[in-house]
């Protein structure tokens, strides 16, 4: 059975992913009847009280994905311009946690973001002018180019579709939810390579 911290994703009833919440909420969701189905290995069994006529312990087995009834905003979420919200942990995670300058893999305490073309040069806070840079590189690049401070790019930044993004966020990703989310990324996404690499 998984540690308690592990998460499950939650998805829309055409099962597209939503989001990662932790077992009580997954819990919380059975007991609301929001629950339309499951996929993956049972990660829980949670038991409930005992019931007094017929004396056995209600429990619920809580899967490693649920799919949720409900209103969601997931079309808006895949319709053309969509972009996921930019924070240093997804985009280190989809760097690989590699800068894009040396090539060379760091812990996330020696990372930082760059901006491909800098804001003091007009470059916008977007996924796509924004890369995982180690210190170093970061403080060698400065307020420059790439071109200018004589480094290469080894990767064009992306901006994640939705799919992309909860798997980013996520942390101890599960087999059968990594491969469920690879099916919702676009065949052209650099996470493919990564992952079978990886």
């Amino acid at each position: 059975m998984a540690g308690l911290q592990q998460l499950i994703l939650r998805t829309d009833l055409a099962g597209m992913p939503l989001e990662w919440v932790d077992y009580r909420d997954a819990v919380r969701l059975h007991f609301l009847d929001q629950i339309a189905y499951t996929c993956g290995r049972v990660l829980y069994r949670v038991h409930g009280g005992i019931n007094a006529r017929t004396h056995r312990q209600s429990h619920v087995d809580v899967n490693s994905i649920i799919a949720t009834h409900g209103n969601s905003r997931a079309l808006e979420k895949m319709r053309d311009g969509y972009s996921p919200p930019l924070n240093n942990h997804t985009l280190f995670q989809r760097d690989g946690h590699i800068c894009l300058y040396c090539g060379q893999r760091f812990p996330r305490k020696q990372l930082s973001r760059d901006h491909v073309r800098p804001l003091s040069l007009g470059g916008p806070d977007e996924w796509n002018n924004v890369v995982t840079a180690c210190v170093r590189c970061n403080n060698h690049k400065a307020g420059r180019t790439p071109e200018e401070a004589g480094m290469q790019l080894l990767a064009i930044p992306f901006t994640p579709t939705h799919a992309e993004y909860i798997y980013l966020q996520g942390h101890n990703v599960l087999a059968d939810q990594m491969e469920f989310l690879r099916a919702h990324f676009p065949r052209s996404s650099p996470l493919h390579q990564r992952l079978q690499n990886g």
